[in-house]
């Protein structure tokens, strides 16, 4: 379980990163995307990945670590979602703007050489 969630965070950085590379807004908005995707995913794993353990404590049942997972990290990837959410939301704003403003839709405002009039 943890070597594919590994590879899937690999993955979603990787992506994330080469989309951030790119010249158009929708790609960089797109990348940063999958960057708070892994970022999440990462976080939610440093709470140790074992099913059918609850995160809060129940009667009957020592408070030790080993009858528990940490709900830490699902707080805070939960708290994450949100900002990520909101996040995209002002970036897909300003890149509409500035669409509208500059007619193109790369990061720099430049008209790409081989653009077809």
């Amino acid at each position: 379980m943890e070597i594919a969630l590994a590879s899937g965070i690999g993955v979603l950085v990787a992506a994330g990163i080469y989309l951030l590379l790119r010249a158009r807004s929708f790609d960089v908005i797109l990348g940063l995307t999958l960057l708070s995707y892994a970022t999440n995913l990462l976080i939610f794993s440093a709470g140790r990945l074992v099913p059918g353990k609850p995160p809060v404590l129940r009667d009957g049942v020592a408070p030790v670590l080993e009858n528990y997972v940490d709900p830490l990290p699902q707080a805070l990837v939960l708290t994450a979602i949100v900002i990520s959410f909101a996040m995209t939301a002002v970036a897909l704003v300003l890149a509409m703007r500035g669409r509208h403003d500059n007619r193109v839709d790369h990061v720099d405002g430049s008209e790409p050489k081989d653009r077809d009039r």
